[in-house]
Order: C-alpha cells, then structure tokens, then sequence
C-alpha cells in the first residue's frame, strides 16, 4: 500500500435497507452495524490509521420515529459499556462530537467518564460525531468566533483560525470519506472539513462492511494522485 490516510471518515448507512431485505425492524440493522464499527475500528488500527471518525447520528436523525431514536441511544449506551476494555487494550482514545445538549444527562456522562478513561490512549483516535451536522456545526463555530474576536477581530482571520472554532479543533481533515449503501452524497456532513477529502462510494450496506470492505477502500485511497489544487 502505498499511503495510509491519517484520518478516515465514514458516513454509516444501509442499516435499515439492510434489516428490511431481512424481515426484520430496522432496529435489527443498527445492532448489526455495531459489529461492523467493531470491525472497521480493528482495521483500522492495524493499518496505522490515526484518526478513525464516523458518522453516527445526524441533527436531522432527531427527526425520526421515536422509538427508533430511543434504541439509537440505547444502542450508544450498550456500546459505551462493552468496548471499555476493548478501547484499552487496543490504544483507542474515544471522543464524542456533535450538538451534545440534545443528548441525556446520562449518555453525556457515560460519554464523558469513557472520554477520560481513554484520554491517555496514543495509538488511535476513534471519533463520532452525534447529533451533529456540518451546517450546525459552521455556525456554531462562526458564532464562537464573533463573541470572543468582535466584528473588528472576525475580519482579521483567516482561514486557519476559523478551524479553531469548529468541533473539530485539532483533529486533521479527513482524508478519506468512505460511504456505504449506494448513496453518493455527504449528506450535511464535515462540510468545512471534507473540501480536499478523498471520497469512496460503496453499494455494500454498513452491516456488510468489515475489515475487507475497509482495507479495500483503503487501497483504492492508495491509488488517488491527491494533487491539492496544484500541477505535479
């Protein structure tokens, strides 16, 4: 392989496409897309990725019937408490990203407690973002930056201090967007982020998507000539 991206991103989707073809409720779906974060988080690692983010729960997922809201965060409570050791044992820092106020007082501090018990682990940085859209997250940075800077201070910066005010604030851009299920679009995703990204369309759906599907898109990232504008 010639080039392991620093930061790879996934927008998780096919879930419920994925329990349907089953008979089943889409909930089935998203039980069995843990598996494959499980998955893709191990390869992740043994590629030498540093930065693994993916896309769990949009602000416009609130949107959703609520009883499959309800089990999306039971689900993230479920996983918070099973992949303790796992995370450990592996060198995973956690890290939770989004408009975290919509979120329960008790996943906010079961986000919290596995954010300090992983704050020490070096070998990876595994991040999702929750309750989190690029639109939102644009603003809020834009808002941050006016009240703390003033009009007169906000003209001065350029585009490297914005990227301070964003959630994203010293995580590098994602190298590589992978997304599954056939979609080819961002969906209100990392917009600011995403502008030099590599992205990897897939018709696998997210419960489908293991480590091959992962190392596959990882050699194709390997293949792009990622020229930034400029001539080689």
């Amino acid at each position: 392989m010639n080039a392991v991206p620093e930061h790879v991103s996934i927008i998780m989707d096919g879930n419920g496409r994925w329990a349907k073809a089953r008979g089943r409720e889409r909930v089935y779906g998203h039980v069995e897309g843990v598996e494959s974060v499980r998955a893709c988080t191990e390869a992740a690692v043994e590629a030498g990725v540093k930065y693994l983010s993916l896309y769990a729960f949009s602000e416009e997922n609130w949107n959703r019937p609520e009883a499959e809201v309800n089990r999306l965060m039971e689900l993230m409570m479920e996983a918070i408490h099973n992949e303790v050791k796992t995370l450990l044992d592996n060198g995973v820092r956690f890290v939770v990203l989004g408009n975290r106020a919509r979120l329960s007082d008790k996943l906010n501090a079961a986000i919290d407690r596995l954010m300090e018990k992983t704050a020490g682990c070096t070998r990876m940085t595994l991040i999702v973002f929750l309750s989190y859209s690029g639109k939102w997250d644009i603003l809020q940075a834009m808002k941050r930056a006016a009240a703390e800077k003033g009009a007169e201070g906000i003209q001065d910066m350029d585009i490297a201090d914005f990227d301070q005010y964003l959630v994203t604030a010293g995580i590098p851009d994602p190298d590589l967007l992978i997304r599954t299920s056939g979609e080819q679009r961002i969906s209100n995703y990392l917009l600011w982020q995403c502008a030099y990204t590599e992205f990897v369309f897939t018709n696998t759906l997210w419960p489908d998507f293991r480590k091959p599907e992962f190392r596959a898109a990882l050699e194709t990232y390997a293949s792009r000539d990622r020229r930034y504008g400029k001539v080689k």
